[in-house]
């Protein structure tokens, strides 16, 4: 499924219809892809579409972001709301895993009832989750990484850009003509993430191109595999036993009419 107008309504519509859309849109490619697409969507089908941009104060152009994502949002007639937010890290703690905090808390708090958040993580971001998750030695519910749908808040948080690769959103945006801002940041790889993206994962892509979908896939299945509950696995391992023991019948009773139709040795 590549990317376009109609396979992201496609997602949309694979889940219920909130009271509104918003979009957590950070001013960056992947955010500003999928505000262009929303904004389009409404025109065509009436989707109700707002925006809501988080300022982690963290960085000096931080108050350019804000307001190069406020005329953005004017020029295509999106309300945004803005939500300052204190990110800064403590004494040992990760200024990303900090960050992240915040922000999710805050719009968490924010979100109007029964509203849908949609956040613009792609397909080779939920890679870069997997392969963290695999050297943190975490199980299934860590290998799952970002679930597409969830309950948040008083309403619900949306990933629908996760069957999407970055070049599928670049690409778009390209063709578009989009303007959007470039975080310095996201190139120091003295960040894990960062350093996954450019020095990890870019090498296991020259020899394995669709790494990304491969580890999105398998993300899926512990997603699959995380929400079979242990009395789900009971009855599942319950009703192989009968299964099989219904074969052994079966097979017994077979063995027995055989046996009676074979004619008697004579002594």
């Amino acid at each position: 499924m590549s990317f376009s107008p109609d396979s992201l309504c496609s997602v949309l519509l694979a889940h219920p219809r909130p009271a509104g859309y918003v979009v957590a849109y950070s001013g960056g490619l992947d955010s500003h892809v999928l505000l262009d697409v929303l904004v389009r969507l409404r025109a065509r089908h009436g989707v109700p579409v707002s925006a809501v941009h988080v300022n982690h104060q963290l960085q000096s152009a931080a108050d350019d972001w804000q307001t190069h994502c406020a005329a953005v949002c004017h020029a295509l007639c999106v309300t945004l709301a803005i939500l300052p937010v204190d990110a800064v890290a403590g004494r040992g703690e990760s200024p990303e895993a900090t960050a992240r905090a915040a922000r999710y808390q805050a719009l968490a708090q924010w979100l109007p009832p029964g509203h849908c958040l949609l956040t613009a993580q792609h397909q080779d971001d939920q890679a870069e989750t997997v392969l963290l998750q695999l050297l943190r030695g975490s199980g299934v519910h860590g290998l799952a990484a970002m679930p597409g749908y969830t309950a948040f808040g008083h309403g619900s948080l949306l990933r629908p850009l996760l069957a999407f690769t970055r070049s599928e959103l670049r690409h778009y945006a390209g063709m578009q003509q989009l303007r959007w801002i470039e975080d310095p940041s996201n190139e120091d790889t003295a960040f894990t993430r960062n350093f996954l993206r450019h020095r990890v994962l870019d090498s296991l892509r020259a020899r394995w191109p669709r790494l990304s979908r491969s580890l999105a896939r398998s993300a899926a299945n512990q997603a699959e595999a995380a929400q079979v509950t242990p009395l789900d696995r009971v009855s599942q391992q319950s009703a192989s036993v009968l299964s099989q023991l219904r074969r052994y019948q079966a097979l017994s009773s077979s063995q027995a009419a055989a046996s009676r139709l074979q004619p008697q040795r004579r002594l």
